[in-house]
């Protein structure tokens, strides 16, 4: 019976078809073969391993490598059949896979980092590998001679790199929670821009160069969509799960985003729906609903003879209010906020008439 495809999945919920068992610590870096059935992994007890599915539906390792330090970060470049693996030593060694993914030849190595790697892009149009480090730096390589082209450091550990091959656009997330903008040359580089918006370190980016799109997860269990072409500064924040969020993924064809957070939870937004922008959190030094001052507010609280309140911030329309006044908690998904959170009364009201 001929299998019948859908546009979109069936069922709301993921669905389990493998599981891959053998790494002996944490995997890093697992990358799906592009046209196979096949699994290429990297982990913390210093292996890669390629996985090919078998007749009996297990997927088996075609080919187990050990390297010199556990492996941290790993690229994939499916035409050329190249692989990039950053280790924990700050090295990144470069491997060439054959046809039929049952060998692959060592290349060569380059001195990209003098800390843990966290991230890898190849760029076969430029010959780039660029790379982010615990080193709290970007840097970008020549992959023909081996030479190092350029090197940009943070303040912080830089964890997590998304890269738009046609601009040379480099997007770099760091430990401080912030994300870089950089357009990278042959021997140069400049800051375009930086995005602030999180409260804890990016863990993870993702870049969809049709929309122009960045999504970034990160520490403080949330997400957050970047609007970078349309130039508007627009902002999304989802806000679904209970721990720290790790990996993500666009899929442009079915607009939908895939985010993983370390306690195992995987969630699937619905990324074709209208969503309204978060608020930016207003400051006071009273509540701006009741007017009571807050405990900062020491010449209110005199004059008042009254003991400072609590500052919060509504979810759905960023006031500062006191505890009070927003004592109710709702979901809106509208905005992002698949679990409950705080509301000040007035909004929690609108909301239970829209519903």
């Amino acid at each position: 019976m001929a299998a019948e495809i859908h546009s979109r999945p069936q069922s709301s919920r993921p669905v389990l078809l493998s599981k891959i068992e053998g790494h002996q610590d944490a995997v890093t870096t697992a990358l799906l073969i592009p046209k196979e059935d096949g699994v290429i992994t990297a982990s913390e007890d210093r292996t890669i391993r390629v996985w090919l599915k078998r007749d009996s539906g297990q997927y088996w390792p075609s080919i187990y490598h050990t390297m010199a330090s556990p492996c941290s970060a790993m690229a994939y470049h499916h035409d050329s059949r190249r692989v990039f693996v950053g280790q924990d030593d700050g090295a990144v060694m470069e491997f060439h896979v054959s046809e039929d993914f049952n060998k692959m030849n060592f290349i060569k190595t380059y001195p990209a980092h003098q800390n843990r790697v966290s991230a890898i892009i190849f760029s076969l149009a430029t010959e780039w590998m660029v790379s982010t480090g615990h080193d709290k730096c970007v840097s970008w390589m020549c992959t023909r001679s081996g030479d190092l082209l350029g090197r940009h450091f943070f303040t912080s550990w830089a964890s997590c790199l998304q890269y738009d091959f046609d601009t040379q656009y480099a997007f770099v997330g760091d430990y401080s929670g912030q994300i870089t903008l950089l357009k990278l040359e042959q021997n140069t580089c400049s800051v375009i821009t930086t995005l602030k918006g999180h409260e804890g370190s990016i863990a993870c980016l993702w870049w969809d160069p049709i929309q122009r799109l960045l999504f970034s997860g990160a520490s403080d269990n949330s997400i957050i969509m970047w609007d970078i072409g349309g130039r508007k500064g627009r902002t999304l924040l989802l806000q679904g799960h209970h721990d720290r969020v790790q990996s993500l993924c666009y899929l442009q064809l079915t607009r939908q985003l895939v985010s993983c957070s370390s306690d195992g939870g995987i969630a699937v937004w619905n990324m074709d729906v209208s969503r309204e922008e978060a608020p930016q959190w207003l400051e006071s030094d009273s509540c701006q609903k009741c007017e009571q001052p807050f405990f900062w507010n020491i010449k209110q609280m005199w004059d008042t003879k009254t003991l400072g309140l609590r500052q919060h911030h509504c979810r759905k329309c960023g006031q500062a209010v006191c505890g009070k006044c927003s004592s109710k908690r709702s979901s809106y998904p509208v905005m992002g906020f698949e679990f409950q959170v705080r509301m000040c009364d007035s909004c929690y009201d609108s909301i239970k008439e829209e519903e």
